[in-house]
């Protein structure tokens, strides 16, 4: 296959992952959420092994610069604005102190020390963030620190002439992230300074380290049918007796069984993605278009995903206050369908989202322009659309007040 060809069939393989990351999300059914669990983050990490190329070992700046530009300043950027509107969406009930995640627990709004020190922790620890909107925000201060250790750890290893082959400096790499994972939840351990503990860092350079090996290995291990449906298999007895995921808190056995979780989850959704790719339809020019944009799919989707909780509000007749139910809305999930909906949503808005904001910004250019010249622009036409709504009010207002007039006059008894 070629590499156009190949890069696409990339593309398509994320795509599936993002839309499993938003389908566990959903509130699905508890079999097909622990399904995709196993799998769905771990395909990112191993996808950035294999497109990882040695000549970064003599050039860490642009290895750096790129994951810094790619991963922690959008984290950063984006946490910071949710930052900002957590307090606004608790006045307008899209969070709330009475319905939370399923188990109970809830958020509140902040207070000034609170937003400072959330705002510190952000920049600086890639913590402190909304934990119900920016649920999934984890994965990029996970996947940018992965990405460094995983470059700082190739090349210290590359430097012993015992690993100058860079097959066994990617085995080394992964020996030796294994260990260190396994010393970490054997011990109860915690990398200090990394929020949550670093053991989702750890796995996520052990991931890597696997793609890496798939890819030098790739022509040795021929991606057919039998091996896809062998990785569905793994992963449907997995699922029933061995359920992991990227959890921070995760048990010695869902540890053990989370690489070949997600390397069966890996060579299962790129079978797929192959297959996809051999034809051009609208299914692999539109899966392309997701999977070359999942950063904004994992950021959004679970504040889109209260659209999707404000039509099964309206549609069941529920309780405004059950918005704030994270991240789905908990009565009738895994048992009715709207967990479709919010897949679909969750997708799709914010791309959509996205794709509306480019448009605007090619006719008005708002990337050209500074800061405060962009909420000048803004606030104008906020408030040209008050003042027009409020000539329209007035002009609805008179012409009520004059109908009414003419009503009387119609009727005065000294006509009569």
């Amino acid at each position: 296959m070629n590499t156009s060809s190949r890069d696409i069939s990339f593309s398509i393989c994320k795509a599936l992952a993002i839309i499993c990351v938003v389908l566990s999300h959903s509130g699905a059914p508890s079999w097909l959420s622990g399904f995709v669990f196993q799998f769905h983050v771990p395909v990112f990490f191993l996808c950035a092994g294999y497109f990882f190329q040695t000549k970064y070992l003599d050039d860490e700046k642009t290895y750096i610069t790129r994951r810094f530009k790619g991963l922690y300043v959008p984290f950063v950027k984006w946490s910071l604005l949710f930052l900002c509107l957590h307090n606004v969406f608790f006045w307008t009930g899209l969070l709330n102190e009475t319905y939370g995640n399923a188990s109970g627990g809830v958020l509140h709004p902040y207070d000034w020390h609170t937003f400072v020190q959330r705002a510190w922790s952000c920049v600086f620890n890639m913590s402190g963030y909304d934990e119900f909107i920016c649920g999934a925000f984890w994965f990029f201060r996970a996947y940018f620190l992965a990405s460094i250790a995983f470059l700082l750890a190739f090349k210290l290893l590359s430097l012993s002439p015992r690993f100058k082959d860079p097959v066994q400096a990617g085995w080394a790499v992964a020996l030796f992230s294994f260990l260190m994972a396994a010393w970490m939840i054997g011990g109860d351990l915690r990398i200090t300074g990394v929020s949550q503990g670093g053991y989702r860092e750890v796995m996520g350079v052990l991931l890597m380290a696997l793609g890496f090996l798939y890819g030098r290995y790739k022509d040795r291990i021929p991606l057919r049918w039998p091996l896809a449906l062998g990785s569905l298999a793994w992963l449907v007895a997995g699922s029933l007796w061995y359920p992991t995921n990227m959890s921070y808190r995760d048990t010695f056995t869902g540890f053990l069984a989370l690489p070949f979780a997600a390397v069966a989850g890996f060579f299962l959704l790129l079978y797929v993605s192959k297959k996809i790719a051999l034809a051009d339809n609208f299914l692999r020019r539109g899966l392309v278009y997701i999977g070359d944009r999942t950063l904004y799919v994992f950021a959004f989707h679970l504040l889109a995903f209260k659209l999707a909780s404000a039509v099964k509000i309206a549609c069941c007749g529920l309780s405004w206050a059950q918005i704030g139910c994270h991240p789905a809305i908990h009565e009738g999930a895994k048992s009715d369908f709207f967990f479709l909906l919010y897949v679909l949503v969750g997708v799709s808005v914010p791309l959509l989202v996205r794709a509306g904001y480019l448009r605007l910004d090619s006719r008005y250019g708002f990337s050209q322009m500074g800061a405060v010249a962009v909420a000048r622009y803004v606030l104008v036409g906020v408030f040209t659309v008050v003042k027009k709504t409020c000539s329209l009010i007035v002009a609805l207002c008179r012409g009520f007040v004059s109908a009414v007039k003419g009503i009387l006059e119609a009727s005065n008894p000294k006509d009569e």
